[in-house]
């Protein structure tokens, strides 16, 4: 799971429009949306990234996983509140994944008490 989100991270900011077409439309592909894209990328690759780190030294990681799980639902709810702008089943697919993503969070979250 790591490192998929690592690399889904990596790859967004690398290429965010080829990524992001299907999720947010072909504006994506080009232009200033790419800014925020990137940093998407970012954050999900150094958050998870400090996860596996976190794992790797033994030290807690109940932060980490927190906060990945904010980023999920923030996604998730922003992809929701614009649903009728999006392509027509980007958010479906993004609750599905974001949502998915979200519910492995709080399973790691609820085993590691």
């Amino acid at each position: 799971m790591l490192s998929s989100r690592i690399a889904y991270g990596v790859a967004l900011a690398a290429v965010p429009g080829r990524l992001a077409t299907p999720w947010l439309g072909p504006e994506t592909a080009v232009g200033p949306g790419q800014v925020a894209l990137r940093g998407l990328g970012v954050r999900e690759a150094a958050l998870h990234a400090g996860v596996l780190v976190a794992l790797l030294r033994g030290c807690p990681i109940r932060g980490w996983l927190a906060v990945s799980l904010a980023g999920d639902l923030a996604d998730v709810g922003a992809t929701v509140a614009q649903r009728r702008q999006l392509p027509r089943r980007a958010a479906p697919k993004t609750v599905a994944a974001g949502g998915g993503s979200a519910a492995l969070t709080v399973a790691l979250l609820l085993s590691d008490r």
